[in-house]
């Protein structure tokens, strides 16, 4: 994870955590690595870490349990909310960088799908 000096560390933590969490790196009823491992692999102090995981437990993304750690949540509807959150986080981003090239949405839509269609085929290029 690459730190901006931008936005607070512990936001950006929540953010990666999130991720991690959505893409099922860490899956539904995964334990998450502790504070400890978490700060040493991030570079940063344990109590910035401790910050970001209470802010998931306060969403719902996961949850503390006394004396076996914390584990991400098995909840569909958690994980979809946060899912589709990112997505739209994405998609703003993406609308305001093509708005700013001077693009319609007819146009925009042709480059997302183009790209999506390369995403997608694992040998762009050749024939089939």
């Amino acid at each position: 994870m690459r730190i901006d000096d931008a936005r607070p560390i512990w936001i950006q933590l929540v953010d990666d955590f999130r991720v991690r969490i959505v893409s099922g790196q860490w899956p539904p009823g995964s334990r998450i690595p502790s504070v400890r491992e978490l700060a040493t692999a991030a570079g940063v102090n344990p109590n910035t870490v401790q910050r970001a995981l209470a802010e998931l437990d306060r969403t719902g993304l996961c949850a503390a349990e006394r004396t076996a750690g914390r584990f991400v949540t098995a909840d569909p509807a958690a994980l979809d909310a946060a899912r589709s959150e990112l997505a739209g986080a994405a998609t703003d981003t993406y609308i305001n960088a093509v708005a700013a090239l001077g693009m319609d949405l007819a146009q925009a839509s042709a480059v997302l799908a183009e790209r999506w269609a390369a995403h997608d085929d694992p040998n762009p290029g050749e024939a089939p």
